[in-house]
């Protein structure tokens, strides 16, 4: 006795899918050619009947017959047009759950139902390949550090990510009107800039400076056009290359300056003694007064370009610190503790002027990482010329805060009600040579903006003259 062989698909005992639609698809023609063939002979025979014989009982069952053959065939035409319609619903609603059942392999249907299953499965994987792309681009976008936004002309957003919500520190944005409450120029600018422009935004919030540079790239999608926005604050670039800037125009002047003055210093000095000398000699006391005053003259001119030659040393010297500030020695300290270090030094002096101040840290634990003598050194200029601006002020307050900003970043503040600093003025303290005070050298904010820098911070000031000057520090 023979061993069975097993089933394989193609095989007489187990037909492939392929057979199967075949075998199927002619069934349902032989199916529909039997239906007609046996309703044109019930016809036939009805007309035979009618014509020719008197059979009325007869005539009424070939009736009867025929009217059931066509029952029966548009009933067999109606499943397959249920069947269209039904699988035409699910791609008009993308319902891709719904199956089509295969009863037996002696339906003619089946090949239909087979292939409609097919053909449902494939839009199955489209979508989930589209979802699955969707997805990936949709974490890549709120992965991007920098800000986007895609509106329509009339503002409505379509779309935006987690670095646009950080930035402007809003949970919904809807329309670009939205930030008219942060800057109405930034919203001008988002609605009338063009396809491949760039600008710059300059925004000055309470306790920070944002120089937002823009993007906009122009597309169209289903009759609509859409404006593709990214947005990035370039602050800290700006900072590092202007302090860059300075730092190599410094000491390419320092470094002629010096090769220059050096010489003269020393030569005034070597002339001017050598004219005392000469004066104090006996032959020379014997000369006229008028010759004796010239030589004093000279003396004194010689006298007066060693002082300023010296002046100008110790100048260039004060300024070369800006570019030998040494690299920070990072260590985490509390931020209370350094704000109280500052008050401890600096409280006989602010008594002596009737100064009040307060301290204020929210939360009182918060801890920096930072070199603690550089930024006590930035802290000490600033609350020094806080001190200069309140002499001879009634309630003069300096108060010194720390804490958290919105973007939650730890900032420091110091801040006083003093004469304050004017609109004109304010962009320009930062630049190196220049200061508000008649003796300033205009190296002590440069010098604090330097040490920030090197920190990965920044210091901006806000002030609002007679009432308020702030200086806040951002790590």
């Amino acid at each position: 006795m023979c061993p069975r062989q097993p089933l394989t698909w193609g095989s007489p005992e187990h037909p492939s899918t392929e057979d199967l639609k075949n075998m199927g698809f002619n069934r349902f023609r032989l199916q529909l050619l039997l239906r007609i063939l046996v309703l044109s002979l019930t016809l036939g025979l009805f007309m035979f009947l009618a014509v020719k014989t008197a059979l009325t009982f007869t005539l009424l069952l070939v009736a009867i017959l025929a009217l059931l053959q066509v029952v029966l065939l548009f009933r067999q035409i109606d499943q397959t047009n249920l069947l269209l319609n039904s699988f035409l619903q699910s791609i008009r609603y993308a319902d891709f759950s719904r199956t089509f059942q295969i009863e037996s392999n002696d339906s003619s249907l089946n090949q239909l139902k087979i292939t409609l299953n097919e053909v449902i499965d494939d839009f199955k994987k489209v979508r989930a390949e589209k979802e699955e792309s969707y997805h990936y681009l949709q974490t890549v976008i709120q992965h991007i550090g920098i800000a986007l936004i895609a509106y329509r002309s009339d503002g409505h957003i379509e779309m935006t990510n987690n670095a646009t919500k950080r930035l402007f520190q809003l949970r919904n944005l809807n329309n670009i009107k939205q930030l008219e409450s942060i800057s109405s120029d930034l919203v001008q600018k988002l609605l009338t800039i063009r396809h491949g422009e760039n600008a710059l935004v300059q925004i000055r919030e309470k306790d920070d400076l944002l120089q937002l540079s823009i993007y906009g790239t122009e597309f169209k999608i289903h009759n609509r056009n859409i404006m593709l926005i990214s947005i990035k604050n370039i602050q800290h670039e700006l900072d590092e290359k202007e302090m860059e800037s300075w730092q190599k125009l410094i000491r390419v002047l320092t470094h002629e300056i010096m090769n220059s003055i050096t010489p003269i210093s020393s030569l005034s000095s070597t002339v001017r003694h050598l004219i005392q000398d000469l004066i104090d000699r006996t032959e020379i006391k014997q000369l006229p007064k008028e010759e004796k005053e010239d030589l004093e003259e000279i003396g004194k001119a010689l006298e007066t370009i060693h002082k300023r030659t010296e002046g100008l040393i110790h100048f260039v010297d004060t300024y070369r610190n800006l570019t030998r500030i040494p690299q920070p020695n990072f260590n985490i300290f509390p931020v209370k503790r350094l704000l109280q270090n500052i008050y401890e030094l600096h409280r006989n002096e602010m008594d002596a002027a009737n100064i009040t101040c307060t301290l204020e840290s929210e939360p009182a634990s918060l801890e920096l990482s930072a070199d603690e003598q550089l930024i006590e050194q930035v802290l000490i200029n600033l609350i020094t010329n806080s001190i200069h601006a309140l002499k001879g002020r009634p309630d003069a307050h300096i108060k010194l805060k720390s804490g958290l900003n919105a973007r939650g970043r730890i900032t420091i503040q110091i801040s006083d009600n003093g004469p304050g600093i004017l609109p004109e003025v304010i962009d320009k303290i930062f630049i190196p040579f220049f200061s508000t005070k008649p003796q300033g050298s205009g190296i002590g904010l440069s010098l604090s903006r330097q040490i920030l820098r090197l920190h990965g911070g920044s210091i901006n000031a806000f002030s609002e003259p007679e009432q308020e000057t702030r200086f806040v520090l951002t790590f």
